[in-house]
């Protein structure tokens, strides 16, 4: 179920990762502040976990693109998946 943002948020599927971290970042501000109601609160706390995840899975997309190069004793020999140390 985390993986699927809820039909409320379907925008949130086609935003870029800028913009829902910009978002995500707005929301965090305001629920920090305290200076909206309950229900609000958990209104945006809900968009707030969609924006999460949505960044999370551009994340991982973005690192099973990145590549870094193998070196030979000639120079690079050619491109391996990026491993996270």
């Amino acid at each position: 179920m985390a993986n699927k943002p809820p039909t409320r948020h379907l925008d949130i599927k086609e935003m870029s990762f800028e913009r829902a971290l910009k978002e995500l970042e707005a929301i965090v501000g305001r629920l920090e502040r305290g200076d909206v109601e309950l229900e609000e609160s958990i209104s945006i706390y809900e968009r707030g976990e969609a924006l999460k995840d949505h960044c999370d899975r551009l994340l991982k997309q973005a690192e099973a693109k990145v590549e870094k190069l193998t070196l030979g004793p000639g120079g690079p020999t050619g491109t391996e998946p990026l491993e996270p140390e």
